[in-house]
């Protein structure tokens, strides 16, 4: 295939007129920003990387120089600009975290904002393949995993004794004639891909070696694909930004951080320093908001030798039990399943861990209802997304007092979980949120009938109970559990260690 001149525009038809049936055995071959992406700049995943793993002080180097990258772009060269971001964004990072930020954090940001239309064609062809300018360590997880490309090119950067050093290697970033060259030498001129798409005129090279090529054209509004339509759901992904940091975005996050980290201090030295029927108004001063649904139980009373009640949680924050506590006006105490030092030291209910050995965890979480009521999340992790993971069972063993409750939340800037991080942070980062809020449904204690004293198993016990809380919430019931969380999101088994240090450098940067 030889690469021909480049020709305007106007040349290519568009892609809604490229017909996405009968593509079962073709090949297509597609840019990124702003064609397989509705959004044209990659600022935004550059900035992601930056804050996730080097912390706020890079995401401020890279926000500084972005106007010296945009310059480059688009009145010198696109390829210099990428350059820039790449250097502001990666230089001296290890290349573990890149790849870890890529594998857990990114995909969520990029199936986010993918294309309709050329998502019909893409998701149509039997062979899918990415060019980009975009480093391809950045990219590839989140193509590869969840849309299913079979091959990734894009810019490669330089590495030095497991770092990068902001430089690329050769031939360079992947732009224009170097994206015609990398897909000659993915293909020979018999195999010529049947389908190009393209957004700008960097991309018309590569474009005219495919027998078909199409534009697409920048509109101000598509709607993005909805997560339905992927071929893998997101239920897993970590990060502490909820939002996709566009320039607006990210220089607000940095602005806000010296506010809102004080405003996190005094929020949390509230809930754990003031008696807790006083915690709910605390919050609510402090812009906290609790929405509290349902009828809860009264108090279990000892004198009549009643033994409490477990209250059921699904898991959202590792503050669900704190919530519940202020809905309910009394310290509930909660067992974990594992939990930072920093987090038992601040919590202002009695909070125990389980052992993970199901003779003392049983013989523990008896004790402990013996005294009074008690919650449990036995899902054993959070999940952000609308889905609920498997409950064990255990609890449905020790006792027939069961009350579901579904906790639900709304956060605008922080996610308060973390599967890479330190957990020790996460209650400072949701509190770190202008505005939380927090929902806590109370559903009706579970019926004698079927309980496992009537004779259920436990299993059908704690399943009965996640399909409740599951209609409550409107998420759907999965059977994944914590260690197939933390095995895609951080490669162990989701043991808890305390690395205060480590942890530090995403308040106060790299």
């Amino acid at each position: 295939m030889a690469i021909a001149d480049v020709q305007s525009p106007d040349k290519f038809p568009t892609i809604d007129q490229c017909e996405s049936s009968g593509r079962e055995n073709h090949t297509v071959v597609a840019d990124l920003d702003g064609t397989l992406l509705i959004g044209s700049s990659s600022f935004p995943y550059f900035a992601l990387v930056a804050f996730e793993a080097g912390g706020i002080l890079r995401l401020l180097f890279l926000l500084l120089v972005s106007p010296i990258a945009a310059i480059l772009y688009y009145f010198i060269s696109e390829a210099a600009g990428i350059r820039v971001l790449i250097f502001a964004t990666f230089a001296g990072m290890k290349v573990s975290d890149i790849e870890s930020v890529a594998r857990a954090v990114l995909p969520k940001f990029y199936t986010s904002d993918l294309h309709p239309e050329t998502w019909r064609v893409f998701s149509s062809c039997g062979k899918r393949c990415v060019l980009t300018a975009n480093p391809r360590i950045m990219v590839e997880a989140s193509l590869k995993d969840y849309l299913g490309a079979d091959m990734v090119f894009g810019t490669e950067i330089s590495i030095w004794r497991g770092r990068a050093t902001g430089l690329v290697n050769g031939p360079g970033v992947l732009v224009g004639r170097n994206k015609a060259e990398a897909l000659q030498k993915a293909f020979d001129a018999a195999s010529a891909p049947e389908i190009g798409f393209g957004d700008r005129k960097t991309d018309f090279p590569f474009m005219k070696l495919c027998k078909e090529s199409y534009v697409v054209p920048k509109k101000r509004q598509v709607q993005p694909v909805s997560h339905d339509q992927l071929p893998k759901p997101i239920v897993f992904h970590d990060g502490r930004l909820v939002q996709k940091p566009t320039p607006l975005m990210a220089l607000l996050t940095i602005l806000w951080i010296p506010v809102g980290f004080p405003l996190a201090c005094l929020r949390v030295a509230a809930g754990a320093l003031l008696p807790m029927p006083l915690v709910y108004y605390a919050f609510r001063a402090l812009g906290v908001r609790v929405n509290i649904k349902g009828i809860p139980p009264p108090p279990a009373q000892k004198s009549t030798g009643q033994t409490g009640v477990l209250f059921v949680c699904s898991h959202r924050t590792l503050l669900d039990p704190i919530f519940l506590s202020t809905a309910l006006g009394r310290p509930i105490p909660a067992v974990t399943y594992s939990l930072s030092r920093l987090s038992e030291i601040i919590a202002p209910i009695k909070t125990v861990r389980l052992n993970r050995d199901r003779i003392k965890d049983a013989k523990m979480i008896k004790n402990l209802l013996e005294e009074g009521d008690l919650a449990i999340c036995p899902e054993g992790t959070t999940c952000r997304e609308p889905f609920l993971l498997r409950f064990s069972a255990l609890f449905a063993e020790l006792t027939d007092h069961l009350v579901p409750v579904a906790m639900n939340n709304r956060m605008s800037m922080f996610h308060g979980t973390t599967a890479r991080g330190w957990k020790g942070l996460d209650p400072f980062y949701f509190f770190m949120n202008p505005s939380p809020v927090y929902e806590v449904t109370f559903l009706n204690k579970l019926p004698q009938e079927l309980t496992c004293g009537a004779g259920k198993s436990s299993h059908d016990v704690a399943n009965y109970i996640q399909r409740m809380i599951a209609s409550t919430l409107s998420y759907e019931c999965t059977s994944f559990t914590r260690k197939d969380k933390y095995t895609a999101l951080a490669g162990n088994d989701g043991t808890v260690s305390d690395k205060p240090a480590i942890a530090a450098k995403n308040i106060m940067g790299c």
